[in-house]
């Protein structure tokens, strides 16, 4: 499944260098999984009691999905969440980042969108200890439920970098409020598409190695193949179907075309099909 990796970076990292919504939100899926390969626990550094999950990470306006990582849920994870999240924005791009209450989000984001500063001395004289600062104009907001069992008994929105007049003012233009609505939605997609992932299934995966390759194949089919009802557009003349049913009034639209990766709806037989151009190679011992 390594073609299918090189087929999306070569699509997005050479072309998706856009400001897109300035919005990304983040999640994390647990991942029930039979018990790992000894092999694959010693790379991947697992313990014995560790779940798999799957990180995920959207642009919720034009669905796409930027990231689907399986990995356990540590620091470790996050900071390469974070890391494939900024290969696919616009140097100097800060996007409005949303997340729920998984404190290693902050840790991830101060790393890679902040900077080394010396604070100014305290009024004692003393001369603290030079730490990071968020780059200004970034905003990270989380939204922490607060459950009873299975039911969610409080709601409560958190905003931890930027400045809360600037944060409304974001929220305002694509009228929403702080919310992780649209990358949790995307949870139920994937459950429907990859039956590792769904709710009380006897189908789990049985190595990290499988479950990353179905969703690898998962990121790309979602992206250029699977039409978003919401990102459907209206026709200026309505198109006759086949058959005789209803003329078609609205055109189907994927993440990738609502993002200008592409300009139609992708076959899956079209993907498999894809040329892959090989890998820069390393003329220098030659």
């Amino acid at each position: 499944m390594a073609w299918l990796i090189i087929f999306w970076l070569n699509l997005t990292l050479n072309r998706l260098r856009r400001e897109l919504s300035r919005t990304v939100q983040l999640d994390e899926l647990y991942a029930p999984t039979l018990q790992l390969k000894p092999s694959e626990a010693e790379l991947l550094a697992w313990s014995g009691d560790s779940p798999l999950w799957l990180w995920t990470a959207m642009d919720p306006v034009s669905k796409l999905l930027l990231v689907a990582l399986v990995g356990r849920r540590s620091l470790a994870v996050a900071q390469t969440v974070v890391h494939l999240v900024k290969q696919h924005l616009v140097p100097g791009c800060l996007p409005l980042f949303t997340t729920d209450g998984l404190a290693h989000y902050q840790t991830a984001l101060l790393t890679h969108f902040g900077h080394w500063l010396q604070p100014p001395p305290t009024p004692a004289g003393r001369t603290p200890q030079p730490r990071w600062f968020p780059l200004p104009g970034l905003h990270y907001a989380q939204l922490i439920k607060q459950r009873r069992g299975r039911r969610i008994v409080d709601i409560k929105q958190r905003l931890v970098f930027g400045d809360r007049q600037q944060l409304q003012q974001v929220l305002d233009r694509l009228g929403w409020q702080i919310n992780t609505a649209f990358v949790e939605r995307l949870n139920l997609t994937i459950r429907q598409h990859i039956p590792a992932l769904g709710r009380r299934v006897i189908q789990r995966a049985h190595s990290a190695t499988g479950l990353s390759h179905q969703v690898d194949l998962f990121l790309i089919y979602y992206n250029f193949c699977l039409p978003h009802t919401s990102l459907r557009s209206p026709l200026a003349t309505p198109q006759p179907t086949r058959g005789q049913g209803s003329l078609k009034q609205k055109l189907d639209c994927t993440p990738a075309m609502a993002a200008g990766l592409t300009d139609h709806v992708w076959s899956l037989r079209e993907v498999l099909l894809y040329r892959v151009p090989p890998w820069p190679q390393n003329m220098l011992g030659t």
